[in-house]
């Protein structure tokens, strides 16, 4: 009887955690979410097999040191415009950059989906137990170390706090837009872990750091809400991609494990049908219909002017030569790697690679108005 009781009690555990998050956002929770995002999502595809994660849960909510001079930043050394386009407001002695009545509550509170901060990396082979060839997935290169995050557990933690050598780096993703953007975590000069706040603007993660308390968009890279509002990230280089085609060229890389230190059923999606449905979780300040709401594109911005490129169009044309913002811009589609690629060219002639924001449409139309697409 003690014995169960005991899997009882671990069951509605698992329940209640899972649940933390569905009742956030899909009002239809179902785990048909495996062959659902395969059908959309444009460069890999399936979940991966169910595996329940058994250890201490993550002690969310705290500043953490660094323990590295190299976060210690005096130069970003970047050639990325980290100046915001928003103009900076003050409402009740609160700093902002974008109307404090649209960054609305998700439902669980901050870190109730907690960040991974001290993440452990198994070797291809081990990683193949669980990570299918098809699955889609973050691959990020630092440093000559290369990893790959797959969606089966980013989904659970949306932020990894992760360190390449002895430097930060910040990988986050939001399931409500298809989003993986890895950022460069400076803040006043250092970097810093970053957490999930429980909150949403125009349906897409709103991240907060733990230096300053800071509210940051993760489709902006920008600080919305406090001392550093208009304050921005620098984008780091990395694709969303399947694991079979990034192990291919990184036989020695190292995969993000289930080893979390938090309780969740990887394998299993809490958000259902929702990449394929035409739902939105939380309102948006503009709707565009000249793509569809969840098509998949690469957003960039130059000098302040935006443009989305569908990412469908590209691998179409193979390589697409473009003129913006009085740019030459080079879309190419890889198809090896099934991934698509933007660079720009500088005025050597040389073509220096851009780190585009990948999005469902939705979402960056949201908060570009008068972007312009590429389709």
């Amino acid at each position: 009887m003690a014995k169960r009781a005991t899997i009882t009690a671990f069951i509605v555990l698992i329940i209640i955690v899972g649940a933390s998050i569905a009742s956030r956002y899909i009002p239809g929770l179902t785990n048909e979410s495996d062959s659902r995002i395969q059908n959309n999502f444009p460069l890999g595809d399936s979940i991966g097999d169910d595996l329940l994660v058994d250890d201490n849960a993550n002690e969310q909510n705290m500043l953490h040191e660094d323990q590295e001079n190299s976060n210690e930043v005096n130069e970003t050394n970047n050639s990325q415009d980290l100046s915001s386009d928003r103009p900076v407001q003050i409402t009740d002695g609160v700093k902002h950059t974008v109307p404090l009545s649209e960054i609305r509550g998700g439902g669980p509170a901050k870190d109730g989906i907690p960040s991974i901060d001290d993440p452990k990396f198994v070797s291809i082979k081990d990683a193949e137990r669980f990570v299918d060839d098809t699955e889609p997935g973050i691959a990020v290169s630092v440093g000559g170390i290369d990893r790959f995050y797959p969606f089966q557990i980013l989904v659970w933690h949306e932020i990894v706090n992760d360190t390449f050598g002895s430097q930060r780096v910040l990988i986050s993703y939001c399931p409500l837009c298809l989003s993986g953007i890895v950022f460069d975590p400076v803040v006043e000069g250092k970097r810093v872990e970053f957490g999930t706040s429980g909150k949403l603007w125009n349906s897409n993660l709103v991240m907060y750091d733990r230096r300053t308390d800071a509210y940051w968009s993760q489709i902006l890279g920008e600080a919305i809400r406090g001392k550093l509002a208009g304050e921005k990230l620098n984008v780091l280089p990395s694709d969303q991609l399947r694991f079979g085609g990034w192990k291919k060229q990184h036989s020695g890389g190292e995969v993000l494990s289930r080893d979390t230190g938090a309780v969740r059923i990887y394998g299993f999606d809490p958000y259902g049908d929702y990449y394929t449905s035409d739902r939105l979780v939380s309102p948006v300040g503009n709707n565009d219909d000249r793509l569809d709401l969840k098509d998949f594109i690469l957003g960039v911005v130059i000098d302040g002017q935006a443009k989305a490129y569908l990412t469908e169009a590209v691998k179409s044309a193979g390589r697409v030569e473009d003129e913006f913002a009085g740019v030459k811009i080079i879309a190419d589609y890889d198809q090896d790697l099934d991934v698509v690629r933007i660079s720009k060219e500088n005025e050597s002639g040389e073509l220096e690679r851009i780190n585009p924001f990948p999005t469902f449409w939705f979402s960056w139309a949201a908060v570009h108005p008068n972007t312009e697409v590429y389709k």
